[in-house]
């Protein structure tokens, strides 16, 4: 864990310096430290972010390792430049995608359980309230819609609530791909305006499979590979589910999806075998 940590420290500060971020030279504990600590957090302590500064204090990673109250205030202060880091890093990983194939699929994110739903001090309203076909069960929260290479890391991911169609996606989904990309996805993220646009002005394939009364037909062939490439996604999403615990523990909205975020942040870091 110690390595893994060290390691972890090594790949942040790298691409803190790499942007040239710059912050006050007299602090105790710089902002590498802090995201660092909030990735192993995710990584090891299921999110338990007092025991990962428990962690980094014993093991003299970092000796001089903030309170719990002044590390979260801290940490919502570089809300921003974290996810710039995640995209920082997805960057080099598209770079090195030689197939430049992907899937994108989401997973729900829970707020709490169905029988807390009206004394949900997090998020409130029946937007958040969503089913997952999938899974064949309701939940409270989000849906977390996530683009990964065909090795299962996650490039890009945006957050919906959980009534929102699949489809809604891909109107907030970056899409930063080299030309030439294709992308997998299941009938829920039909739009056939969305698929002309990025092949037109991007020449990205987003390659949806097609329900029985489409009309836009595909060959036997493709639709047998669409789905064979959806499969992998499935394991990614069960490997990122290890992670998570039962409950997420948020007093905001805000702090619920950064924690989510450290969790996909710090999967990416692990699936690279940093």
């Amino acid at each position: 864990m110690i390595k893994k940590s060290t390691a972890i420290y090594t790949i942040i500060d790298d691409l803190l310096i790499e942007i040239e971020h710059k912050e006050p030279k007299n602090r105790r504990v710089i902002d590498s430290e802090i995201i660092t600590t909030a990735l192993i957090s995710a990584l090891y302590f299921g999110g338990n972010q007092e025991k990962a500064i428990c962690f980094m204090k014993s093991t003299g990673l970092i000796p001089k390792m903030l309170s719990k109250s002044r590390f979260n205030r801290r940490l919502h202060l570089i809300r921003e430049l974290i996810v710039d880091l995640f995209f920082q890093l997805s960057e080099m990983i598209k770079k090195v995608n030689i197939s430049s194939e992907y899937i994108i699929d989401s997973f729900p994110i829970h707020t709490c359980d169905n029988m807390r739903i009206s004394s949900s001090k997090l998020i409130q309203g029946e937007i958040y309230r969503g089913r997952k076909a999938t899974m064949r069960r309701y939940f409270y929260g989000f849906n977390v819609h996530v683009l990964v290479t065909t090795d299962g890391i996650p490039v890009e991911y945006t957050f919906l609530p959980g009534s929102k169609h699949d489809s809604e996606a891909l109107k907030q989904m970056p899409f930063y791909l080299p030309e030439g990309s294709k992308i997998y996805a299941d009938s829920g993220y039909t739009n056939y305006k969305i698929e002309d646009m990025l092949k037109e002005a991007e020449n990205i394939n987003l390659l949806v499979a097609r329900k029985s009364n489409s009309k836009r037909k595909r060959e036997r062939y493709m639709e047998y590979i669409i789905e064979s490439m959806r499969k992998r996604v499935e394991t990614t999403f069960s490997e990122i589910s290890t992670l998570l615990p039962k409950k997420i523990h948020a007093v905001t909205s805000y702090g619920f999806v950064l924690k989510v975020i450290m969790f996909l942040f710090s999967y990416t870091l692990n699936k690279m075998d940093c």
